[in-house]
């Protein structure tokens, strides 16, 4: 069976009618905005100071040369990790199509990696997922499918929980006659402490519509994701 791919690129802007010199100096502009460093965002002091006081429960002088900035850097990567509490996930899901030929097949995307992090422990958990619906009439950008995903694993999560999201919002905003969503994760609170045993990975599933309620449709599925 093929799978469907709807991932539509961005048309570029046209400068009919510039002359020479004036798309020289756009270009010029472009290129010197392109590179220009990003601001970093502003990691409060009680934030910063939070941390030097981890630094010094684990052993550490967080005063010494090589942590001095440890505290703000810190702070600023964990503004990147929980991205998604300052994101509606289901926004990547709002512009749907279709005109699409009459296809009435399942669109799968298949072993998305994607990081997120516990919050039992705050250990990272790392991953693959596939995402896969069967149409009623509207598709979506497959693109759009591995925001959804990166949106709710950009939080504190448990794999359970992020797995049944996805297929939540999938479900909820597209309409779908099924949704299947698999993950396969490791995570860092079992193979960095505890049982401290790598290279096992945790299984999760959420089936939806058809593919909850008709065998023959999740084998399918399971099989097309390399798992039948």
């Amino acid at each position: 069976m093929n799978l469907m791919t709807l991932d539509f690129a961005s048309a570029q802007d046209s400068h009919d009618g510039c002359d020479d010199a004036s798309h020289n100096h756009a270009a010029h502009d472009r290129s010197a905005h392109q590179h220009a460093p990003a601001a970093k965002p502003a990691v409060p002091e009680p934030v910063q100071e939070a941390i030097r006081t981890l630094l010094r429960f684990a052993g550490e002088d967080p005063s010494r040369e090589g942590l001095i900035d440890t505290p703000a850097r810190v702070g600023r990567a964990w503004l990147e990790y929980c991205q998604g509490y300052r994101e509606d996930p289901s926004v990547h899901l709002t512009r749907t199509f279709e005109e699409v030929g009459g296809y009435d097949e399942i669109v799968l995307l298949r072993d998305i990696p994607f990081q997120s992090h516990c919050e039992h422990h705050m250990a990272p958990i790392t991953g693959k997922a596939s995402i896969a619906y069967l149409p009623n009439n509207r598709v979506v950008g497959i693109s759009k499918l591995a925001r959804v995903l990166h949106g709710y694993a950009r939080r504190l999560q448990v794999q359970e929980r992020l797995t049944a999201e996805v297929a939540q919002c999938i479900w909820d905003h597209l309409q779908p006659q099924g949704v299947a969503v698999v993950i396969e994760a490791q995570h860092g609170c079992m193979t960095g402490r505890g049982v401290c045993t790598p290279g096992v990975g945790m299984v999760t599933s959420r089936m939806l519509g058809c593919f909850l309620q008709d065998a023959s449709s999740r084998r399918e599925v399971m099989s097309l994701m390399g798992r039948g």
